[in-house]
């Protein structure tokens, strides 16, 4: 099947279209039935009847967008009426929940006239917390926007003006850097005259370019000066008219900067790319064609041709995803009355500085896993980049608070940290740890030092203050690595092949002498990373561990149980996953180190998880685990897990709840506890879950992680007497940095 036949049937498929509305609020009873609607409803209707400003405390209006489309200008179709373009319209909406978590009504309006637009847009007002206008014909858009943007008191914001001019514009900031050019200083030709093309001069204006070396080109041509004072170009193309002799594109173009393509494909060929100024700066953003294909840009000159497409197969897509989705999050957050020229300027250049940036691996392997590093095939961040949010949005909200644009005023700090949480519960549990990691960073030895994933891992912990890294590895081959990734940091390296390793020889020969290690063996085992980043850590010359990244799991985890051991208080070390449903937080004990645990096993397990949640802010609750409920099977199994139980609920020390035997169902479902169980010592359901042996803590939480929805954090080494944790095989770059981070708290707990 081709592309429209995938098409057709991804959007009749039951139910029809791609959106849908759900509810946010529990409607399981009569008492909540009367909650949403009669007659508790009417008191909300009262605050809001005494203060209009109430609807964004007590209604969705705060974080609804209407999407407004008349269908007389939809993508490459043109004028095929509202219906046609809904959706298009429901497309756009899943795009702001997806990116922004954003919810859309598409308002599609069988209306020709800019009046009746206006009309019925603006009596739509009071449902909206801002106006996306979408697919409406030149020049009636520009009429419509602008007086809607006079006579509304939220934001409105006609995309296909200035999403293209936004993120192109971000793109062209980062061009001129590498091409070494001055913004101002830059001949500019534009191919094409409508909404998009006149909003995107506009906008490059406004970032600094100079009006007068802007050259707009229509069918017709060179818009000048002498067509605009014989009437043959309207009032938003004479903006852009120039004193100069008529000619075409090609006569444009020659000894131009930068050509801007909103037109048609196929209009530009390789000798009206070699006519331009040295390197040169293409974007080709016509669709599904762009104006010159992305290869014949690039070969038909040998400096350095930047490139920019509409097109998702090559480099630089100019993809207005990247805007609108986080320029109305951030415009929503301070409740706007505008989108300005400031906040659209903070958001191009919030694009340009994220490129900047590492990017991170799940980023890569979503696109195929080609290198995506700051340089001419990489000069605008992708759109299934998370990271956009949090930096555009603030961005953005900024930009309305300072320029008086808000009603709200902002932590901007604060901000960030529940924007993350938009993107998922794991991402709002490790902005805990990690602001506890930044309040008194540790030394964190990384004992694959070398390897790609932890020098970016080493420069994102020093970058953002979480940890000071350590590598362990070839001096040589980090610097290669950080020239090769572009990064620019001074980390400590410790080179087993050059530097001095014999006080730590020694203290491993030390320790495990009586275990029959020689001290030759002891020179030779010294200098696996491994063994001296346990013995740097036993010997107080760091203060965390990091391994695995390169090892199976208990090949890693057997260097640092030899030299470290566990805790004075614990006799055996165990791994936990901490898995983030949208509403819930679930730690899983043991899930990687004990096969087969006694009850005293299981018991310090618990304890052990429990201290692991506090990092976390989580009040413990646990749960041992089994497929008997308080003694309904009496095996040596569940005796083994019933006596952990009670030993842990008779001792006065234990200060969370704590009960089982108990299913699984039990421990998380409420109405299971309180209605058959009501004498459980556990009122709410369990945050921990302490499974009977390795292989159900295995399955159970690889069950939930694939199949419940759920993101997962670790493994998190406990039991341990310093802070050392293993890593997976195959871990991301944020993996690292979560668990480096586990690894500071820790160092820090220890310290107390």
């Amino acid at each position: 099947m081709g592309l429209d036949e995938d098409a057709l049937d991804y959007h009749r498929e039951e139910p029809p279209g791609k959106i849908e509305i759900s509810t946010t609020k529990p409607t399981n009873t009569q008492r909540d039935l009367s909650l949403a609607y009669s007659p508790g409803v009417a008191a909300p209707c009262r605050e809001i009847r005494d203060d209009a400003e109430q609807a964004y405390s007590y209604t969705a209006k705060g974080n609804l967008v209407g999407v407004v489309s008349n269908g007389s200008a939809v993508l490459g179709l043109g004028d095929i009426g509202p219906e046609a373009s809904k959706p298009v319209m429901e497309g756009k909406g899943v795009l702001f929940k997806r990116f922004a978590d954003i919810d859309v009504f598409d308002i599609e309006l069988d209306q020709d006239t800019a009046e009746e637009m206006v009309t019925t847009v603006k009596a739509m007002g009071p449902t909206f917390g801002g106006i996306n206008l979408e697919d409406i014909k030149a020049p009636e858009c520009f009429e419509v926007e602008e007086r809607l943007r006079e006579e509304m008191d939220i934001p409105v914001f006609h995309d296909d003006q200035h999403g293209t001019a936004i993120i192109s514009g971000a793109a062209l900031l980062n061009a001129v850097d590498i091409s070494d050019k001055e913004l101002a200083d830059l001949d500019i030709v534009f191919s094409g005259a409508g909404a998009s093309a006149i909003a995107t001069a506009r906008f490059y204006v406004s970032l600094g370019a100079t009006k007068e070396n802007i050259t707009m080109c229509d069918s017709g041509g060179i818009i000048t000066t002498e067509r605009a004072e014989a009437g043959d170009v309207n009032e938003f193309k004479q903006e852009f008219a120039r004193d100069v002799p008529e000619g075409g594109l090609e006569e444009a173009m020659e000894g131009a900067d930068v050509f801007v393509g909103l037109s048609i494909g196929g209009l530009v060929d390789e000798e009206m790319v070699r006519s331009m100024a040295e390197n040169p700066i293409i974007f080709a953003m016509a669709n599904p064609d762009p104006e010159i294909g992305y290869h014949d840009a690039k070969e038909a000159r040998d400096d350095t041709v930047i490139v920019a497409t509409g097109r998702s197969d090559y480099p630089n897509q100019v993809n207005n995803v990247l805007g609108f989705p986080f320029i109305f999050r951030g415009a929503l957050d301070v409740r706007a009355k505008e989108i300005n020229e400031e906040m659209k300027v903070a958001a191009a250049e919030a694009l340009a500085t994220l490129s900047r940036e590492d990017v991170p691996d799940a980023v890569v392997k979503a696109y195929g896993d080609e290198p995506l590093q700051f340089g001419p095939e990489y000069i605008i961040p992708k759109p299934l980049d998370p990271r956009v949010l949090f930096e555009v949005a603030p961005a953005v909200a900024r930009a309305a608070m300072e320029s008086g644009a808000a009603r709200r005023t902002l932590d901007l700090e604060a901000y960030v940290e529940r924007l993350e949480a938009r993107l998922g519960k794991s991402r709002e549990m490790m902005r805990v740890v990690l602001n506890k990691a930044k309040s008194d960073p540790k030394r964190v030895v990384l004992a694959e030092g070398d390897d790609e994933k932890m020098v970016r891992a080493a420069h994102q912990l020093l970058d953002q203050g979480i940890a000071e890294p350590v590598l362990l590895g070839d001096r040589e081959e980090v610097w290669a690595q950080m020239e090769e990734l572009g990064l620019s940091f001074d980390p400590e390296i410790v080179d087993p092949d050059e530097d001095n390793l014999g006080p730590y020889a020694e203290r491993l020969h030390d320790l495990r002498k009586r275990h029959g290690l020689t001290r030759r063996e002891a020179e030779e085992l010294i200098q696996d990373g491994n063994y001296l980043g346990s013995v740097m850590v036993e010997m107080g010359d760091a203060d965390a561990m990091l391994t695995g990244l390169m090892h199976h799991y208990p090949a890693a985890l057997r260097p640092p149980l030899q030299v470290i051991g566990t805790a004075e208080d614990a006799d055996y070390a165990g791994g936990v996953y901490m898995l983030t449903f949208k509403n819930r937080v679930v730690f899983c004990v043991d899930a990687t180190v004990n096969q087969d645990p006694s009850s005293d096993v299981l018991e310090e397990m618990t304890r052990h998880t429990a201290e692991l949640a506090r990092r976390f802010n989580v009040e413990p609750r646990a749960a041992l685990l089994s497929y008997s409920d308080f003694g309904s099977v009496d095996n040596e199994g569940t005796r083994k897990v019933r006596s952990a139980a009670d030993s842990l609920r008779a001792d006065p020390t234990v200060d969370f709840p704590v009960d089982g035997e108990m299913q699984a169902d039990t421990a998380l479902v409420e109405d299971i506890l309180t209605d058959s169980y009501e004498f459980s010592e556990l009122d709410e359901p369990a945050n921990i879950l302490v499974f009977p042996n390795l292989e159900a803590g295995n399955i159970g939480y690889k069950l939930l992680q694939r199949l419940g929805g759920a993101e997962a954090i670790g493994p998190m080494l406990v039991g341990m007497d310093e802070p050392v944790h293993v890593l997976q095989r195959g871990d991301e770059v944020k993996d690292i940095v979560n668990l480096a981070g586990v690894a500071v708290v820790d160092a820090q707990d220890e310290e107390e």
